[in-house]
């Protein structure tokens, strides 16, 4: 499936979207384990594909991974497990895109908002889920592990749809 680009430095590119498969998790892992102080394991993502969650892979023209995604539709309501983009691709505008393709995934489903959990200490993150639409609607304590056995809180947003 051919993606058309909504951000400004990436028109003109050739991007494709896939279902993510077991033959992906090398390199998602790679990506998950670089980009990630704990990480997804390889069982992880293996039981989110037999759950049957919503799972893509974003590849360039020239088949390199660039970033992906998994997304557990419930009822009403998706929410996004993971997005995921790979270091070297980091501020191009991909993080975006593949937000671009969860809200109209989560559209063609007929979701009404997405949910996510991202870490207080990703600030980065934070200010592109503010920039896409998504408000903090509150907080999981002690939702994430942490370094040393520590914990990290979880803050909760949605992007109504």
């Amino acid at each position: 499936m051919s993606v058309a680009p909504s951000s400004a430095g990436l028109a003109g590119r050739d991007w494709f979207l896939a279902p993510m498969s077991e033959a992906d998790l090398p390199q998602v892992l790679e990506i998950e384990n670089a980009v990630y102080s704990h990480p997804w394991t390889h069982g992880n993502f293996v039981d989110a594909l037999r759950s049957g969650y919503q799972t893509r892979v974003l590849r360039n023209g020239g088949r390199q991974l660039l970033g992906y995604f998994l997304l557990m539709l419930a009822v009403d309501e998706a929410h996004l497990l993971n997005i995921s983009v790979a270091g070297a691709w980091q501020r191009r505008g991909i993080g975006h895109l593949l937000l671009d393709a969860v809200a109209a995934l989560a559209r063609q489903r007929r979701m009404a908002s997405i949910l996510l959990e991202v870490r207080p200490s990703n600030q980065r993150a934070i200010a592109v889920y503010r920039r896409y639409g998504f408000a903090p609607i509150g907080v999981r304590r002690n939702y994430y592990p942490a370094a040393d056995g520590a914990r990290e809180d979880a803050i909760v947003m949605r992007l109504a749809l």
